[in-house]
C-alpha cells in the first residue's frame, strides 16, 4: 500500500512569487530558499491569484513581485488586501543579463523572483485611487494634443506631396492656413483627404477645450496649486501635470527619491575613484520626464539661479545633460517650497551676485 506525499509546510518562510502581466493572462513562478517550487500559467485575475497564494502559501510570508505598465495597480491592491506583501517594479530596474536573446514569459517571472528573493528591487510609488482619477484628465489632454500635432504632420507631408508647401516653410499649422490649402484645388481627392483630417482636428480642439476647462475647475479646488504655479515657467497647463502626478512632495522623503520617481536620476558608471555620470536612467514616471524638461528650458529665462547653474554645468557637458540637471534643481526647490510651507522664492541678481 502506497503512501501519498505529505504536503509540503511553509509556515513561517518566505515565498518569493514572480508574476509576469499580460492582459489575458498571468505566468507565476514561486521560489522558497532560492529553489523553485511551483510554476504555472492563469487566467488574468487578481483575486483568483491571491486566493490561490493563500491557499497553497497562507502559512508563510508571500512577496510577490510585477512590472509596473497598462495593468495598472489593482492587482497590487488585491495582494495587499489579502495580506500579501507587493511590490510594483519598473520595467527598466529588472536586471537583464548580457547578451541573453531569449525572452519568454516563464523566464520574466522567474527573474522577478529571483531578483525580489535577492532584495534586488524597489517598488514604484504607488498611487491612491483618487490620484488615478485626477490623472486620467491631464493625462488625456496630453494624448489628444498629441494626436492633434499627429494630424497636423500629416496634413502638412500631403500638402508638401503636390507641391503646397515648399522644404522650407515654417509657416504653422492653423485651420486657416488648411483652408487656403484646400482652395488650391489640387483634385477632388486631396480636398476629401485633407478636409477629414481637418474635421478631425476641430472635433480634437472641442475635446481639448473641454477638458481644460475641467482641469480649470480641478486647480481651484487643488491645495498644491498655488506652490506649482508660483515656479518659474509652470502655467496653468503644467501645474496640473504636476500637481496631479506629484501631489504634496513633501511625501518624498528626500530628493534622491524624487529624482528617481520623476525619470531623472542619471546613470553612473564607476570605477576605482573614477565616477561618470552619463545619461538619464529612463526610469520613473514617463508622464513627468518630458514636461520637467521643457519647463526647464523656459526657466533659465525667469530664474537667475538656473541659468547661473545652467552656464556653469554646460561649459563641461552637453547642454542635454546639463538641461537635466537644471530640471533637477527646478523640481528639487518646488519640493523645498512643500517643506516650507512656502511659495518658490526667485533669486535676484544682486543675491547671487553675493553668494559665496
Amino acid at each position: 500500500m502506497s503512501l501519498s506525499t505529505p504536503k509540503p509546510s511553509y509556515a513561517g518562510k518566505d515565498i518569493y512569487v514572480g508574476i509576469d502581466v499580460h492582459k489575458r493572462s498571468y505566468s507565476v513562478y514561486v521560489s522558497v530558499e532560492r529553489t523553485k517550487i511551483k510554476q504555472w500559467r492563469m487566467p488574468a485575475s487578481a483575486r483568483k491569484l491571491t486566493e490561490q497564494l493563500q491557499r497553497h502559501y497562507g502559512e508563510g510570508h508571500i512577496h510577490t513581485v510585477y512590472e509596473a505598465g497598462f495593468s495598472g495597480f489593482d492587482l497590487h491592491r488585491e495582494l495587499t488586501t489579502g495580506g500579501i506583501d507587493s511590490l510594483v517594479v519598473h520595467a527598466a530596474a529588472v536586471e537583464t543579463a548580457a547578451h541573453n536573446r531569449i525572452k519568454t514569459d516563464k523566464r520574466d517571472a522567474q527573474k522577478l523572483a529571483i531578483q525580489l528573493e535577492s532584495g534586488r528591487l524597489s517598488s514604484i510609488r504607488i498611487p491612491t485611487r483618487e490620484e488615478e482619477r485626477k490623472r486620467l484628465l491631464s493625462r488625456t489632454r496630453a494624448q489628444l494634443v498629441k494626436a492633434r500635432t499627429r494630424l497636423k504632420i500629416q496634413m502638412r507631408m500631403k500638402a508638401h506631396q503636390f507641391g503646397l508647401i515648399g522644404a522650407e516653410d515654417r509657416r504653422e499649422m492653423s485651420h486657416r492656413f488648411v483652408q487656403d490649402l484646400l482652395d488650391c484645388a489640387v483634385g477632388e481627392e486631396f480636398t476629401l483627404s485633407i478636409s477629414a483630417l481637418l474635421e478631425v482636428w476641430k472635433s480634437l480642439d472641442i475635446q481639448i477645450k473641454r477638458l481644460e476647462q475641467q482641469l480649470k475647475e480641478q486647480a481651484a479646488a487643488d491645495p498644491n496649486e498655488a506652490t506649482y504655479r508660483s515656479a518659474p515657467a509652470v502655467g496653468p497647463i503644467s501645474a496640473r501635470v504636476l500637481s496631479n502626478e506629484l501631489g504634496d512632495m513633501k511625501q518624498f522623503q528626500n530628493e534622491r527619491q524624487l529624482f528617481s520617481y520623476t525619470g531623472l536620476t542619471p546613470s553612473e558608471h564607476s570605477s576605482g575613484q573614477r565616477i561618470h555620470k552619463g545619461r538619464i536612467t529612463k526610469q520613473g514616471n514617463a508622464h513627468l520626464r518630458g514636461i520637467l524638461i521643457e519647463l526647464a528650458w523656459r526657466a533659465l529665462r525667469k530664474d537667475p539661479g538656473l541659468a547661473q547653474h545652467y552656464q556653469h554645468l554646460s561649459a563641461r557637458m552637453e547642454s542635454k545633460q546639463a538641461i537635466v540637471a537644471v530640471a533637477r534643481k527646478l523640481i528639487g526647490r518646488i519640493r523645498a517650497a512643500f517643506r516650507k510651507g512656502e511659495l518658490y522664492q526667485i533669486p535676484n541678481l544682486e543675491d547671487l551676485a553675493t553668494a559665496p
